[in-house]
């Protein structure tokens, strides 16, 4: 789940299904019944119809949650925290982050740090189709040392620079759960 309607939607899930749901947060579910194999199969099928599935792995749980928390910091807090990234996610998950950063890369094919630059993309380009705030506000809010810095990383990525972008009439934003 990366969004809140993605909660709201999890949350009515569980309902129709007759569970009772304790917490429903960004990628985990805490549910207060135990559900037989059966059920549970039968419970994923139908999450899975929703672009859903329950993780039972420990490797893929920690890797969903550290897709969850750079999807939380960037697109509902601002991206402002005091630390550094590998900070941030040693902190929220517990694990060394040597450990964190390899078990991702094989699990995703990808980075830490380049999902966590995708999803800062993602985030210029919904930020530039608004048009409410200027390219350096922009970089302020999602913490680029400069406007320039995030020009030239938004090129790297997108291969457009956000003026171009912003002119462009089909938008290239990709779904979050895509990156």
């Amino acid at each position: 789940m990366v969004c809140n309607r993605c909660v709201m939607v999890v949350k009515s899930e569980l309902r129709k299904f007759g569970l009772h749901p304790v917490s429903v947060e960004l990628g985990e579910v805490e549910i207060s019944e135990d559900l037989e194999k059966e059920k549970e199969h039968e419970l994923n099928e139908r999450l899975l119809v929703l672009g859903f599935e329950i993780i039972d792995d420990k490797k893929k749980r920690i890797v969903e949650k550290v897709k969850n928390l750079i999807v939380e910091l960037v697109h509902f807090n601002g991206n402002r925290f005091k630390t550094n990234l590998s900070d941030y996610l040693v902190a929220a998950i517990g694990n060394d982050y040597s450990y964190i950063s390899n078990l991702f890369s094989l699990q995703e094919g990808t980075t830490i740090e380049q999902y966590y630059i995708l999803q800062k993309i993602e985030r210029v380009k919904e930020l530039l189709v608004y048009d409410e705030l200027s390219l350096n506000e922009i970089a302020f809010q999602l913490n680029y040392s400069s406007a320039s810095h995030l020009s030239k990383q938004f090129k790297k990525v997108t291969g457009l620079t956000p003026t171009y972008f912003k002119t462009l009439k089909e938008q290239k934003r990709q779904p979050l759960e895509n990156l």
